[in-house]
């Protein structure tokens, strides 16, 4: 019998993804784990294996195309077979076996109650089976507005809430239905003003600054390009505005629209750490297996301050009623990759040393740059870092990662004279520049972390001794 091959599960983020090759040829013959085909998601590059042995025959589709995780797009089996898929996408409507629980006993006196009715509280009045929470969280539903079906009407089971997706749905851009699921937003209740009622990208970036602010949002909306008058210039060249151009182009935008930036700048004496790093990469390198670098212990010095500094560690409430102080500190360093700009992410970066963060950073950096990074490593940040000192750079404003408070950026390291106890000294000096959104913090306090940091950088002693 036949094996489908479908495009497995990348994470728990990944959606869908674009086609980009095969690597072998119809009807070639693989064994299992083989690599067969390649695939792009919107922030790396993945290679699927075969999940059987066999002839592979091709589904029908074709390079760049996008497909839904799970899709089955070819077969392995025999030579003189066709592509004859059992379905055409993997199912996953069943609970894992560790999920379900055996019937308990009935008390005496009482009915014993059905094993298939597990019943979970959504709210003191709502009740949902896992399914259809599970259905509700991925599609941003209130479950208080799903009519239960289940349990003689007070239980809200996965059908309802297909049924209410069905009768409320509409009608919706790929990329505004990408950024609603993301920003867990029902698109039940947005106004969509494209063509035909179609809700567009404009639409439900409204409704998110109007749910973050508490109300309608304030200021004039963004016009939409049809009223900005374009001359007739000569184009050189065309390149579609998407992957990770498109997501950089909605977050940016998302971040300056919805976050009160303020920056605060200061230079920071870094010779110091400079003559640390010089002897750590004479004395570590070889042991550790890479050159420390200023990105890891700048990183290291940022992710133990923060843990003196909590309110900086911090992000809104998803329903923008409430700062949430966050437990870990997530470490996010932007990365150039000829993808575009990525933020791979150092988890629990305030329980390491030295060593591990820097060796965590540079396997991060080298699968950011080769493409072939895991979408779990570049989420969940709760702080970002961004040098561009190695450009030249001395300061720049960087753009807030949300839903982050705060980001960092490091200029370049520069010889500079200034007065050191009265005497005119040639010392490394770095700018360090600090944006945050003064809605969830004020400036005297962010300017107490940023004077923090800038201590342990002049004295790393204190860090990494």
């Amino acid at each position: 019998m036949a094996v489908d091959l479908f495009i497995p599960k990348m994470g728990q983020t990944v959606e869908e993804v674009t086609l980009i090759n095969w690597l072998i040829k119809e009807g070639d013959k693989v064994a299992f784990g083989d690599p067969v085909l390649e695939v792009e998601t919107d922030k790396a590059i993945f290679t699927v294996e075969a999940n059987g042995k066999g002839y592979v025959h091709f589904g029908p589709f074709e390079k760049g195309q996008v497909v839904p995780v799970l899709t089955v797009v070819g077969t392995i089996g025999k030579q003189d077979e066709t592509f004859a898929p059992s379905v055409s996408v993997i199912s996953t409507d069943e609970e894992p076996a560790e999920e379900k629980k055996a019937p308990q006993a009935a008390a005496p006196g009482e009915a014993a109650q059905p094993a298939e009715a597990p019943v979970e509280a959504v709210s003191t009045k709502v009740f949902a089976s896992p399914r259809a929470k599970k259905l509700a969280d991925a599609k941003g539903v209130d479950l208080s507005k799903v009519p239960p079906t289940g349990g003689e009407g007070v239980r809200v089971v996965e059908s309802d809430v297909v049924a209410y997706l069905e009768k409320t749905a509409k009608s919706a851009t790929p990329i505004a239905a990408k950024l609603a699921s993301e920003m867990n937003l029902d698109l039940s209740g947005v106004i969509g003003t494209g063509p035909k009622g179609a809700i567009t990208r404009e639409d439900v970036e409204k409704a998110i600054r109007q749910r973050m602010a508490g109300g309608p949002a304030a200021g004039p909306a963004t016009p939409a390009l049809g009223e900005i008058a374009y001359t007739p210039n000569a184009v050189l060249e065309r390149k579609p505005l998407a992957g990770v151009r498109r997501i950089i182009f909605d977050r940016m935008g998302l971040s300056d629209q919805l976050t009160a930036r303020v920056t605060l700048v200061t230079e920071a004496d870094v010779t110091e750490l400079v003559r640390f790093r010089d002897k750590l990469k004479a004395e570590k390198a070889e042991a550790w297996g890479f050159k420390p670098g200023y990105n890891e212990m700048i990183g290291l010095i940022v992710a133990k301050t923060l843990k003196n500094f909590p309110y900086m560690n911090a992000r809104l409430s998803q329903d923008g009623t409430q700062i949430e102080w966050l437990e870990d500190v997530n470490l996010g360093f932007a990365a150039d990759t000829d993808r575009g700009l990525l933020v791979p992410v150092v988890k629990q970066a305030d329980r390491m040393d030295l060593q591990a963060l820097g060796s965590r950073f540079h396997a991060l950096a080298e699968g950011a740059k080769s493409g072939r990074i895991s979408p779990d490593d570049l989420v969940g940040g709760t702080f970002t870092i961004t040098n561009l000192g190695g450009y030249g750079v001395d300061a720049f404003t960087p753009v807030i990662n949300l839903p982050e408070l705060a980001i960092l950026g490091l200029g370049r390291i520069q010889d500079k004279l200034v007065p050191v106890n009265g005497v005119a000294e040639i010392r490394k000096m770095m700018t360090l520049s600090l944006v945050f959104d003064h809605r969830l913090v004020d400036g005297a306090p962010a300017a107490r972390f940023l004077e923090a940091v800038k201590n342990l950088l002049e004295y790393p002693i204190m860090i990494f001794v």
